[in-house]
């Protein structure tokens, strides 16, 4: 998980604040993330206060462990290179500590110039039969180090630890629970955070569950990684031509052999923050960044999808471009009632300028317009336009999902773009953009990034989280946030996974919107989106926000009443609130974070 916590990380993010906003702006941005970076730390030791592992807890979890059928043997697999001797013990002593006894510890010495080093580590298998150690004859980096360490590994899974990190002391045990509870597991992570020379905990990374697209823009699984031992020695272990960033090389790899993938939700790891030591940030290791893109790179090569990789205003955060396979027609169904705003200029008819904004602003032709309103539409603004229309009448009572339907029945195209009236394109690669993640076999609505007219935010995604009476209930991410808010681990400037997207910009493939029966008609105003993107979630298919496709949306401007009503509630909550639990909740937001929209950790 990328951290905004070195000087240079930090220039890059305000100088690209700056060439946006201006100085003013900047300084007042400036301030704030440095009052919530300090509000953060004091909140986030609190809480770690709070919610380590107690004497009591340990003894319960041993009595657990003699409940299991089995024990699987974790092989703990650490290169060492001329590491600070107190790290290189506390490291070590981390993985003693354990509470989890099935564990051996396999330190490969890369050659280190140290000679109090080899003193060190020739002590440790004195102590505890469980700690192997080889030394290697020269200096191979940490790829070949990390091989060597491999070699020794009699465990079913192997686990990563730094020579200068440490392990919380119910990692092992966490790990080797869920493998008794999902033995077919292949490829578990964690969350972490870091600890300074203090001792104190600090700067959190409470991951999301398995985002594969989010992993295409950064390494955000890290640590604590478990793997399949055998299934890391059929992919070849570690590529000492990826050294740097073999971790996210390794993974890259090893995913597109399984989709056994869990993650814990525990801080199970800790990044200790030196100098020269990742953790620090792009000052540490800034090559490794670069290393990073080559991994991507290669992945692409592999791909069904192939394409090339992007750097993006964040360093080491990228955008991976895949290739058109095809120019599909996109059918883009509109729902309209022919509502007219106020504006400076007077008064804007909101379907002919979004009508405009797509003929002059699109970058991509081949698309098909399909308008549907409840003869509300004067003929004249379809008469205007240069691009044909066809126009689809609903004498009914206004049912935004019972017009999607009807539209999406009209269409010609194999990809159907649903669009709000009340939306201007901002990027001219929108259809582009979208249509690169919605050609995907595994992929199945897209969403845009929306932002009100004077800039704030109104959709990057949306998550589902539970209300005060138990209900679960959809809400948009930093939703009136201003849109140069990054978000949590840039969220708001990458592709990533979420349950849902809003309909008021989402593509799809045709055949997967007939597959799910489309849209749920007893949703006429609200949740159809959220219904529709479960629908697609439960048929095995993930969900993709894209920050690269850019529109301004008026919200809901088109109708007079925003409101959420009961029996919409009722309705939405009878029918997803059992799979929403057999979920554990929503898997792209993470248990720790409060009832609010914004990522924030639990009071």
């Amino acid at each position: 998980m990328i951290n905004i916590s070195s000087l240079t990380e930090k220039l890059a993010y305000f100088h690209w604040i700056l060439r946006q906003k201006g100085l003013r702006f900047t300084i007042l941005i400036l301030a704030d993330k440095v009052f919530r970076k300090i509000q953060g730390k004091l909140k986030y030791q609190k809480w770690w206060q709070i919610n380590q592992v107690k004497v009591s807890q340990i003894e319960q979890y041993k009595v657990e462990i003699e409940s299991w059928h089995k024990t699987p043997k974790l092989s703990v697999l650490m290169p060492v290179y001329n590491v600070d001797i107190q790290w290189l013990e506390k490291a070590i002593e981390s993985v003693q500590r354990q509470i989890y006894p099935n564990w051996e510890l396999c330190i490969a010495d890369d050659g280190s110039t140290n000679s109090e080093i080899r003193v060190i580590l020739q002590k440790y298998p004195k102590q505890d039969s469980r700690i192997k150690v080889v030394f290697r004859s020269e200096n191979g980096n940490i790829s070949a180090a990390s091989n060597s360490a491999l070699e020794m590994a009699t465990g079913e899974y192997i686990c990563l630890l730094d020579h200068d990190d440490e392990l919380a002391i119910d990692a092992l045990f966490q790990g080797a629970k869920l493998i008794v509870k999902y033995p077919e597991a292949d490829f578990i992570y964690t969350d972490e955070d870091h600890i300074d020379l203090r001792g104190k905990h600090c700067d959190p990374a409470f991951k999301t569950d398995w985002s594969p697209d989010l992993f295409y823009t950064q390494m955000y699984t890290c640590h604590l990684g478990i793997y399949r031992t055998k299934l890391v020695r059929e992919i070849g272990g570690f590529r000492s031509e990826y050294d740097g960033a073999q971790d996210y090389d390794l993974v890259l790899r090893l995913t597109e052999k399984t989709n056994n993938i869990y993650h814990i939700p525990k801080v199970l790891y800790h990044w200790r923050n030196l100098p020269s030591s990742s953790a620090s940030g792009l000052s540490g290791k800034p090559w490794a960044f670069q290393v990073g893109k080559k991994a991507l790179e290669g992945m692409l090569q592999r791909s069904l999808y192939p394409g090339y990789v992007e750097e993006t205003k964040m360093p080491g955060v990228f955008r991976v471009r895949r290739y058109l396979q095809q120019h599909p027609l996109i059918s883009v169904v509109i729902p309209s009632a022919g509502k007219t705003v106020n504006s400076q200029t007077g008064q804007i008819c909101l379907l002919e300028q979004c009508l405009q904004s797509i003929d002059k602003e699109s970058s991509y032709r081949n698309f098909e317009l399909i308008i549907v309103d409840g003869y509300d539409i004067p003929e004249t603004i379809i008469s205007r336009l240069n691009h044909s229309i066809e126009l689809v009448r609903d004498r009914q009572p206004f049912n935004y999902s019972r017009r999607i339907n009807l539209g999406v029945a009209k269409a010609r195209g194999d990809m159907l773009l649903l669009l709000n009236d009340d939306t201007q394109i901002l990027t001219r690669d929108w259809l582009e953009s979208m249509l690169e993640l919605a050609q995907q076999e595994e992929i199945g609505a897209v969403g845009a990034k929306l932002l009100f007219p004077g800039g704030k935010i109104q959709h990057t995604g949306i998550v589902i989280i539970k209300d005060p009476v138990g209900n679960f209930c959809p809400i948009h991410v930093f939703y009136g946030c201003d849109s140069s808010d990054t978000g949590y681990s840039f969220s708001n400037i990458v592709n990533r996974n979420y349950l849902a997207v809003t309909a008021a910009c989402l593509m799809v493939r045709k055949s997967i919107f007939t597959q799910v029966g489309g849209m749920d008609e007893s949703f006429p105003l609200n949740f159809n989106d959220v219904d529709f993107c479960l629908k697609l979630h439960q048929a095995g298919y993930r969900n993709v926000f894209t920050p690269y496709a850019q529109l301004s949306h008026y919200g809901s401007a088109s109708r007079s009443d925003n409101k959420v009503g009961r029996e919409e509630q009722e309705n939405f909550s009878n029918k997803w609130n059992q799979y929403l639990l057999e979920l554990g909740g929503d898997p792209y937001y993470h248990p720790n974070f409060a009832d609010s929209p914004n990522f924030e950790l639990k009071a």
